[in-house]
């Protein structure tokens, strides 16, 4: 199958690219420079010429506070140039894989979103991924996969990472005790997402996360246990008791029940953690 990767440099970029390519995939990863999402025209006719079956979007501006201050900027990249990536996919006839976020969800209630719960998008930045999700759901073949705390990878950055970085450093966590989530792991991200170009389900949104609920605070504890830190390192927070620019979803935990029905079943977070931990000790030990 041939695919063209945009924001390939990225944390998911890279993570989906390694496991296309590990898949026997033609992949065509491109980076800003070669595939801009902002510049349609151009990207257009890379496109036409390099004829894919599928385009998957990793690029995205992920600011969160940054947004409030930069919303053209985020809009563009969010929402404007994914109506355009739609377009293209119908006019060149490809399909468009598009990743959103839990933050179309306001996690003012406690339960587990499924797809077709209603969204409450909070700041610039959840306000343009929602609307990237309609725009790539005008794609006549489209898949929207919603992930949560993205974890791992060759630009491994997240609150995860920063998590697990200070238990190995023998260094004090203070993880949020409050906030409910499903963490997804990169590389089950990228697999998954190959499964469902190649199962080819029902166009339509599909939460990508890892099995299972957790907080911040069980998920430290769990990680600390597999990297043999007291539990003492670990001092946790309330998220409802911090003032922040822009609120995040304190309930914000995903049901992947659709995308398993369509035959993608996802690892669990603790089995994802444990897989991570072992890869970060591997490298450690080289």
């Amino acid at each position: 199958m041939k695919v063209v990767i945009l924001g390939a440099a990225g944390q998911l970029g890279q993570a989906m690219t390694a496991r296309a390519q590990a898949r026997g995939y033609d992949v065509h990863a491109w980076t800003r420079t070669q595939g801009d999402i902002t510049r349609p025209a151009t990207l257009a006719e890379h496109l036409r010429d390099t004829a894919p079956a599928a385009v998957i979007n990793c690029a995205a501006y992920a600011r969160v506070d940054e947004a409030e201050d930069e919303p053209a900027e985020a809009l563009t990249i969010n929402a404007w140039a994914i109506r355009d990536l739609a377009r293209m996919a119908r006019d060149l006839s490809f399909a468009l894989v598009h990743y959103s976020t839990d933050f179309v969800f306001d996690g003012l209630t406690d339960v587990v979103h499924r797809e077709s719960d209603p969204t409450n998008p909070r700041g610039v930045y959840a306000t343009s991924k929602r609307l990237g999700e309609q725009f790539a759901g005008e794609a006549p073949s489209h898949y929207i996969l919603r992930v949560e705390s993205l974890f791992g990878g060759p630009k491994a950055k997240s609150s995860v990472d920063m998590l697990l970085n200070g238990l190995i450093a023998v260094r004090e966590i203070r993880p949020f005790s409050d906030r409910t989530v499903t963490p997804s792991y990169v590389e089950d991200v990228a697999d998954a997402t190959c499964s469902v170009l190649e199962r080819r389900p029902e166009s339509g949104i599909y939460h990508c996360v890892n099995t299972g609920v957790t907080t911040w605070d069980a998920l430290a504890r769990y990680a600390a246990d597999l990297l043999e830190r007291p539990h003492t390192l670990i001092r946790p927070v309330e998220m409802a008791g911090l003032t922040m620019r822009v609120p995040r979803p304190l309930k914000a935990a995903l049901s992947n029940e659709k995308l398993t029905a369509a035959g993608v079943p996802m690892p669990t977070w603790q089995d994802a953690i444990r897989r991570y931990v072992d890869l970060l000790r591997a490298s450690a030990a080289r």
